[in-house]
């Protein structure tokens, strides 16, 4: 099964999405085992990503469970016209048992 016909979770999670130095708002989408959709602020620094980037993406379920989460970004863009945000989508790399587990909180 690919990873776009996994379950996925509509949230609307506050985030924090982490490269390099840059600490960066965010607030996820939607989740699934294998991948999270998020929107920020438009960012030059996330504008520049280039696919398969390594970065970190730190939030709390509304269960309470914290997460940080490895992930890679898979596809980014701005929102059109003027790019007053950025859409992103990751792939999660090896995602944690407890965030596995805390997924099914969402149902």
């Amino acid at each position: 099964m690919d990873a776009r016909q996994k379950k996925r979770f509509i949230v609307n999670l506050e985030a924090e999405l982490i490269f390099m130095d840059a600490h960066i708002a965010c607030s996820i989408e939607n989740l699934s085992e294998v991948g999270i959709y998020i929107i920020t602020s438009y960012s030059k620094t996330v504008s520049e990503l280039p696919p398969d980037t390594g970065i970190k993406l730190i939030f709390q379920f509304p269960n309470g469970e914290r997460q940080c989460l490895d992930c890679k970004v898979k596809w980014h863009y701005e929102t059109p016209p003027h790019g007053v945000t950025n859409s992103v989508g990751m792939e999660v790399i090896d995602p944690p048992l407890s965030y596995l587990e805390s997924l099914n909180t969402l149902i």
